[in-house]
Parts: structure tokens; C-alpha cells; sequence
């Protein structure tokens, strides 16, 4: 992995350091873990603080971390005399966070006007002018934030890792949904399957059976997110392929998400397109990239029909 601490502030990286002092010892090293895939060993908690902040993306990827508690960045921003209200939820904390560490909180420190605005509800598409910057917003954060609950719920899968294993099953997905995979090793293979239940063993069977660890790449290029005017979310997402420490090839991903009407701020997945090429697939030579996805909007868009859901296959690498 490389360093990305080019992409963190040293106001930023200094926060993130305070924010992690907070964590309990366990909680440390079992972040350490995640954020490391097992590949450092702190041997004490400042080992552990380093090794976090020197394989994060960013200050946003760390703090959206399930290990790092919503109690613990309202603990933290609580010393730093930074007001929010106690019901808030973890994404507008973490809002706050990044508002602190840029400067941006001198006039909005108790305003609940500046708190971001809800995620789990991105505007539909309908818009126009000024206004149509902050529905693109909050679904790019809806995105990101499915993209990190979903890879870390379906690595935890992975045997080899050795973490807690989050709950995976077919309950995230709809009854009709549909997956189609498609993986090029040596040659190209396409599958298809439908329904909750087939899909949701196929994608468990990637990291439990095959020992696979999908690495997203949300930074740079690596995500995109689009809503129709219906509420369907398409997020596409790119990446990396490893099994241990062994960096097998690249991967793209798209998702198109539906709200569940029963549950509030629930969403669940009703198709899935996945693409894997493998190194040796790759032309000769050839040096994986921070991959990233090339879709523009009005392709995205071309997901939200559902009679191409089953036809359409990611081919932008």
C-alpha cells in the first residue's frame, strides 16, 4: 500500500491523531487491522495511531471507519469547543469534523443551518441551476458511504483476515435482484444470477471460497453516483483484487440501490454488474493503476432502465 498522507491536511492528520487517542486499545488495533488488512503488527498504540494514518486515503475514509464511533467524534469535537447537536447523526459529524480541521466553523459553531444535509435522502433529479450541486452531493456521499459499509460487511467474510464477521445475507438485497459477473483471467467468463438468495451466496463465496479482498477505490476517479428523478441510485465503484498480499488484478462495480419503504433510511441493492480482469488478462507489461471509473453521468444513466439491467456489462477499463 502507499502512504496517503499526501491527501490529508497537517491539520487534518494532527485531528485524526487526537480523534484516535480517544479509542479504546482493542478498538485501535482492530482498526489498525482493517485499515492495514492485517499487513502491520503496532507493537504499542502510538505504532498503531501511525500505521492508521499512514495507510488512510483520507481523513473522511478514516473517520466513516466503523470502529471510529459516532460517541467518539462528538467526544472530540466536544473538546475542541465545537457545539453540534447531540442527535446527530455520524455523517454530519464527521461533516463537522472537516469543516473544524479546514477553517470553515468560525460563523456556523452552533448553527444547525451548516450541518450537512441528510444523505439517506438524496433529491431526485427534477432541480435546476444552483440548486442541483447539493442533491449531486449528497448522492455521492450516499454512495460512498453504501461503498464503505458493503466492501468492509463483504470482506469481513474473508477467512484469511481473521476479523469479526459482520452480518451478510440476502436481506440486503431485493427478491428480483440481479447479478451479472463477468471475470477475465485467462479468458472471459460471464455469469448471471437472480434473486436474493443466489446472489448474495455468489458474492460470499468470492471472499469466503476464493479468498478474494475488494479494495474500492473512493478517492480519485474511483467513484461515481447518479439518482433518477424515480429514486434509483446507480453507484459504480473501481478497485483493486488481492488474496493476501498479492494484488491480483482490477475490478468494477455497479450497484443500483432502491429505497425500502418499510424501514426508514434503508436502502437495498437491486441489481449488481461486476467486472474482475486479472493481471494476466492485462497487456504485457502493463502497471495497475489506482483504478478508476470512466462512466459519464448520461451512461450511468442508461442503468436506471430496467429491461438493460441484465444486458449491460461494465467494460470501461
Amino acid at each position: 500500500m502507499a502512504s496517503a498522507w499526501a491527501g490529508m491536511s497537517e491539520r487534518e492528520r494532527e485531528g485524526c491523531r487526537e480523534l484516535l487517542e480517544l479509542l479504546q486499545t482493542d478498538d485501535l488495533l482492530a482498526l489498525t487491522d482493517t485499515v492495514t488488512n492485517r499487513l502491520v503488527e503496532p507493537g504499542n498504540r502510538q505504532e498503531a495511531i501511525h500505521a492508521i494514518l499512514l495507510y488512510s486515503q483520507s481523513a473522511e475514509e478514516l473517520l466513516k471507519r466503523k470502529k471510529v464511533f459516532r460517541e467518539i467524534i462528538f467526544k472530540y469535537l466536544a473538546t475542541k469547543g465545537v457545539v453540534v447537536p447531540p442527535s446527530s447523526e455520524k455523517h454530519q459529524l464527521v461533516s463537522r469534523a472537516k469543516q473544524y480541521w479546514c477553517g470553515q466553523l468560525k460563523n456556523c459553531a452552533s448553527d444547525e443551518k451548516c450541518a450537512e444535509p441528510n444523505i439517506e435522502q438524496p433529491e431526485e433529479g427534477g432541480k435546476q441551476g444552483g440548486d442541483k450541486q447539493e442533491p449531486d452531493k449528497e448522492c455521492h456521499n450516499l454512495g460512498e458511504e453504501f461503498c464503505q459499509w458493503f466492501f468492509e460487511i463483504l470482506n469481513s467474510q474473508n477467512p484469511l483476515i481473521g476479523q469479526s464477521q459482520d452480518e451478510w445475507g440476502p436481506q440486503h438485497f431485493w427478491d428480483d435482484v440481479i447479478l451479472k459477473f463477468c471475470y477475465n483471467t485467462s479468458e472471459q467468463n460471464i455469469e448471471e444470477y437472480l434473486g436474493a438468495e443466489l446472489v448474495s451466496l455468489r458474492l460470499l463465496s468470492l471472499v469466503r471460497e476464493e479468498y478474494l479482498f475488494l479494495n474500492p477505490n473512493l478517492n480519485a476517479g474511483g467513484l461515481r453516483c447518479t439518482v433518477s428523478r424515480h429514486g434509483l441510485v446507480v453507484v459504480a465503484v473501481a478497485g483493486t483484487v488481492h488474496r493476501n498480499t498479492c494484488c491480483l488484478g482490477v475490478f468494477e462495480q455497479i450497484f443500483g440501490l432502491i429505497r425500502c419503504p418499510f424501514r426508514e433510511n434503508t436502502w437495498k441493492i437491486k441489481f449488481v454488474n461486476l467486472k474482475i480482469v486479472g493481471q494476466n488478462a492485462m497487456e504485457p507489461g502493463t502497471e495497475i493503476e489506482r483504478p478508476c471509473i470512466k462512466y459519464e453521468q448520461e451512461e450511468l444513466q442508461e442503468f436506471y432502465v430496467p429491461k438493460d439491467i441484465a444486458l449491460v456489462e461494465p467494460q470501461k477499463f
